[in-house]
């Protein structure tokens, strides 16, 4: 008899305390603290507004690369640029130009990385060696010189379409590594 007393009374206990666990985590959910700071990209709530930003990352007396916007948003606390309407140009050291084109862009202000992304048409990224490259999404990582993502890619060019998720690309030598699920179709050169 004892025995069935104290299961029920435990029984009763671990599910007044269940409940009242499920009520905290209920009425909290919305309140939960961030880490990171509020920064809305209001233009009102933005250090700075731009009209025709252009921002130019050198190395000595060589220019790497130049993004152009027509309108920036500066939040300095957070060390970033939002960016809209924008044009981003890598230089060669043989003189060569890649120039790619995004609807939106986030410059890294204190690491020079670039987030550029399109919402309705791909971002085209021509190369010089006659290679065109079609995604929704490109990442510039400034210390390894190198463009990645992990959305869906299609690179034409020479009679091949390859198509697959993720790129890896490193501009310079014009090395370009799609990452996964590859699919390669000849194409008849035009």
């Amino acid at each position: 008899m004892w025995e069935l007393v104290a299961r029920r009374a435990l029984l009763a206990l671990s599910v007044l305390l269940a409940t009242f666990l499920g009520y905290l985590l209920f009425r909290n959910a919305d309140s939960a603290p961030s880490n990171r700071p509020i920064a809305p990209e209001s233009i009102e709530q933005a250090d700075a507004k731009i009209m025709e930003f252009t921002f130019t990352q050198s190395q000595g007396d060589v220019v790497q690369w130049q993004v152009q916007a027509k309108q920036a948003r500066l939040f300095e606390q957070d060390k970033r640029a939002v960016l809209h309407d924008v044009a981003l140009t890598f230089y060669g050291a043989g003189g060569d130009e890649v120039t790619v084109y995004g609807e939106e862009g986030t410059l890294d202000t204190a690491t020079k990385n670039f987030r550029l992304s399109n919402r309705q048409t791909p971002i085209v990224v021509e190369t010089t060696s006659g290679y065109t490259i079609y995604t929704n999404h490109l990442i510039w990582i400034d210390q390894t010189r190198e463009i990645r993502t992990q959305d869906p890619v299609r690179m034409v060019g020479h009679g091949l379409e390859v198509r697959g998720q993720g790129l890896l690309g490193r501009l310079e030598s014009e090395e370009f590594e799609i990452l996964q699920d590859v699919h390669v179709d000849l194409a008849p050169s035009s």
